[in-house]
């Protein structure tokens, strides 16, 4: 099977441009999507329990008399996880640790310092009260994402923890319930889509208001977190799937016609491209892509993706390549090269950095550590990977002495005169020693 991928070269004139139309990707919001959101949202805010059941009747197929029905115990993730076989419960440990022990290395402790006069400043980190996850159900299984979402909030000191998963028809998926078995989540109800994200955001008799929603989902539910912002935090709204591979044309091209497919599987919006300098390495990767492609199950995927959004990229050398990855700002980065962790140095917008030929984007996704929950579409300008940090809050500590409310005062007084606001000065004038 032929690929027909888009080849550019940052040596010709209008390679930004070319570039500029590859990234182009407006995450259109169909306006009946919206519009079954907003009445979906609007209906479990005023009507909670009722309205809840309702939708979860007539979209997942699951009646029952009261939304207390809707919680899983705790006998019934442990039996999901006494049910996987061994090989998965060992590989959700062993990820769960990891993720875990990166995790730990993230967690902002508070501080203080005293000035001269003994004016206390500083900063107070505290948990999140209670996060809500959405993870997806049925036959859908992201265990993975359990993980990415659940650990991060534990070891931040979350108290309670919320997973909202849809059964259709009935049916749970003993993978996603023994993650979050390992995981430590709280609480779990068999709930979907917008309605689940406006149980979470609002709250209802059953189910309690959280404080931050994350988690991936489909339109609705993407759009039901984007419209809840601002009522709850959010960790992000994400766009399609990313891989950027850089290499120096050194590594065997079938690792990294499959690190593409590795992304280009997800779905067939997804983006995969290649930056070498070597330009006899494009046309081998190009041929070992040709050849791969017959052996993947999601093949039709793959090619749709690759034929619409995937690039090879020639560059003039190098850091030509690092250039045009810093312009990308992708959701995975890999470089594929000698001495990748002195090229990482110069990289200064990527959502996760993967170092040295050995470095597969897979292992990322599942196993390596730091979360897989990335910015995407280029917000790796200005974002972050999801992580501890998000479910913390930072208070900050101000304690003035006598000397130092005398002191401030002065300055805050002319700035308040100056600003129009006496009461502001006033205040701060009571405390000037004369």
């Amino acid at each position: 099977m032929s690929i027909n991928i888009t080849q550019l070269d940052t040596r010709e004139t209008d390679f930004q441009q070319q570039l500029d139309q590859l990234l182009a990707w407006e995450q259109s919001t169909d306006n009946a999507v919206v519009i079954t959101v907003t009445e979906i949202l609007d209906d479990i805010r005023k009507r909670g329990d009722a309205a809840l059941l309702e939708y979860t009747q007539k979209f997942d197929r699951v009646d029952v008399s009261s939304a207390a029905e809707l919680e899983l115990s705790k006998d019934d993730l442990q039996g999901a996880l006494d049910a996987i076989d061994s090989s998965h419960r060992e590989a959700l440990e062993h990820a769960a640790s990891r993720v875990r022990a990166y995790a730990e290395h993230q967690k902002m402790e508070s501080w203080s310092y005293t000035e001269e006069d003994g004016t206390v400043l500083g900063q107070k980190v505290t948990p999140m009260d209670r996060a809500g996850l959405y993870v997806p159900g049925g036959k859908a299984a992201y265990p993975s994402s359990v993980l990415m979402n659940a650990i991060p909030a534990k070891v931040a000191g979350v108290p309670e923890l919320i997973m909202v998963v849809p059964t259709p028809g009935g049916e749970r998926n003993d993978l996603v319930l023994a993650a979050a078995a390992i995981s430590g989540v709280d609480r779990v109800f068999t709930i979907g889509g917008a309605q689940a994200v406006g149980a979470l955001a609002y709250g209802t008799d059953t189910i309690p208001r959280v404080d931050i929603i994350t988690g991936p989902g489909n339109a609705y539910v993407a759009t039901a977190k984007r419209m809840v912002y601002g009522v709850v935090g959010i960790d992000m709204i994400a766009g399609p799937s990313e891989i950027l591979v850089v290499c120096d044309g050194k590594t065997d091209p079938d690792w990294i016609a499959m690190d593409l497919f590795s992304q280009a599987e997800h779905d067939e919006d997804a983006q995969s491209i290649l930056v070498s300098p070597d330009a006899a390495f494009l046309v081998q990767v190009k041929a070992s892509i040709d050849k791969l492609i017959t052996e993947m199950p999601r093949a039709d995927i793959i090619k749709t993706s690759l034929e619409n959004r995937a690039a090879l990229i020639s560059a003039t050398d190098m850091d030509d390549a690092i250039r045009v990855a810093n312009l990308i700002a992708p959701e995975h980065l890999e470089l594929s090269m000698d001495d990748a962790d002195q090229w990482a140095q110069q990289i200064r917008h990527a959502g996760a950095i993967f170092m040295g030929r050995y470095t597969a984007e897979a292992l990322g996704d599942y196993c390596a550590g730091p979360n897989h929950v990335l910015p995407t579409s280029g917000t790796a300008r200005f974002s972050s990977p999801l992580g501890v940090y998000d479910f913390q809050k930072r208070s900050s500590l101000i304690g003035a002495s006598a000397q130092g409310a005398s002191d401030l005062g002065k300055c805050a007084s002319v700035l308040a005169e100056g600003e129009g606001l006496v009461a502001h000065a006033r205040s701060a004038e009571y405390r000037i020693r004369d």
